[in-house]
C-alpha cells in the first residue's frame, strides 16, 4: 500500500507500508498518483481540491485535524473514506484554552497594557478585591458554558472544575459527558442567560456558521467572557466587537478569526478588551504516526476505522 505523508509533519509510521513525503505546496507526482491512503495536515483548499481530482486509486483521506471540514469540502469521491485527527489536539487545545480563559477573567491583557505604559494598575486592584466586582476576577464559583462538547472539552472541563468552575455543555444532543452535564442545542438560551465565561470549541459547518451572534451574545449575562478555540466561520466578528464596545462582554479571547492570517487592518486587532493569538492552541498533533497505523490496518482488514467522518 502506498501512502502520500506530507512534508509538514514528521510521522515515523510502523506500518509496512510504501511511505512518500510529498510537498504540500506542489502536485503530487505523476509516479505516486497510484497511492490508496492520503495523509494531510497543513495543506490548503485549493491543493486538497487538486488532489481529489488526481488519486483514482485512493482509498482513505486522514486528516490530521481535530475537523476534517477543509477535506470534506474538497470534492473527494464517495468511494473514498475520510477520517479526521480527533483527539489528537484533545490535550493541546484544551491547553491553550484554559490560557486563555485565565488571561481574560484575570484580564491579563490590561495588565500587559500597563505594563507597556510602566503604570502600576491600582484600579485593577481594587475592583479584583471589591465586593460587588471580585467574582469577575476568579473562576471559582463561575457558570462555565463549553459549547461543542467534544474530545477536547471533556480534557478541558475538569481543569476548570479543579478551579472550582461551575462547567456544563451544549452539544447537538443532550446527556452527561465526562462526567458534566451537557445541554441541547435548543436549551441554549436558558444556559447562556446563568453564563460567566462562554467557550466555543465548534467545528465550522453550515449549521454552525455566524452562530455567536448579536442575538447570543445578547443572551449572556453582561459582562461575561467569551473564548474561542473552534473555528473563526462560527463567529460573526462584527457582533462580537459590538458586544465588546458595548460593555456586554466584559472581554474575550478567539485563537481563530475568518481571515487567516489576520489581515493588518482588519478592526479586531484594535478591538478593546480583546486578547487574539494566530491559530495556535493545536498545531502540534499528539499520537498522529499512531492513528495513521491504527487505521492503516483497519484499512486493510476491512475493519471501521478510527474517527472515520465520511461516508
Amino acid at each position: 500500500m502506498k501512502v502520500l505523508i506530507p512534508n509538514t509533519i514528521e510521522l515515523p509510521l510502523t506500518a509496512d507500508v510504501d511511505a512518500v513525503v510529498y510537498d504540500t505546496s506542489a502536485d503530487i507526482p505523476d509516479e505516486h498518483r497510484d497511492a490508496e491512503m492520503l495523509v494531510v495536515w497543513g495543506n490548503s483548499a485549493s491543493w486538497l481540491q487538486n488532489a481529489a481530482g488526481s488519486l483514482p486509486r485512493l482509498r482513505l483521506v486522514q486528516a490530521l485535524a481535530s475537523g476534517a471540514d477543509a477535506v470534506l469540502n474538497a470534492g473527494f469521491g464517495s468511494e473514498v473514506r475520510i477520517c479526521s485527527g480527533r483527539s489528537l489536539h484533545d490535550g493541546p487545545v484544551a491547553e491553550h484554552a484554559l490560557a486563555l480563559i485565565l488571561s481574560a477573567v484575570r484580564r491579563i491583557d490590561r495588565l500587559r497594557d500597563a505594563q507597556r505604559e510602566h503604570r502600576w494598575d491600582d484600579a485593577f486592584n481594587q475592583e479584583q478585591a471589591a465586593s460587588a466586582t471580585r467574582a469577575h476576577h476568579t473562576l471559582d464559583g463561575a457558570h462555565v458554558t463549553i459549547w461543542g462538547f467534544g474530545s477536547i472539552a471533556s480534557t478541558l472541563a475538569p481543569l476548570l472544575a479543579a478551579l472550582g468552575a461551575q462547567v456544563e455543555g451544549i452539544a447537538r444532543t443532550a446527556g452527561h459527558r465526562a462526567g458534566f452535564e451537557v445541554h441541547a442545542d435548543a436549551d441554549a438560551p436558558a444556559l447562556l442567560a446563568q453564563t460567566d465565561v462562554l467557550v466555543s470549541i465548534l467545528p465550522a459547518t453550515d449549521a454552525t456558521a455566524d452562530l455567536f451572534d448579536a442575538e447570543v451574545f445578547g443572551a449572556l449575562k453582561r459582562g461575561a467572557v467569551f473564548v474561542n478555540v473552534g473555528r473563526g466561520a462560527t463567529v460573526d466578528e462584527t457582533a462580537l466587537i459590538d458586544a465588546l464596545e458595548s460593555g456586554q462582554l466584559r472581554a474575550a479571547a478567539i485563537d481563530v478569526a475568518k481571515a487567516e492570517p489576520l489581515p493588518a487592518s482588519d478592526p479586531l486587532w484594535d478591538t478593546p478588551n480583546l486578547l487574539l493569538t494566530p491559530h495556535v492552541a493545536g498545531n502540534r498533533p499528539v499520537g498522529a504516526a499512531d492513528l495513521v497505523d491504527e487505521n492503516i490496518a483497519r484499512l486493510r482488514a476491512g475493519d471501521e476505522l478510527v474517527n472515520q467522518v465520511h461516508p
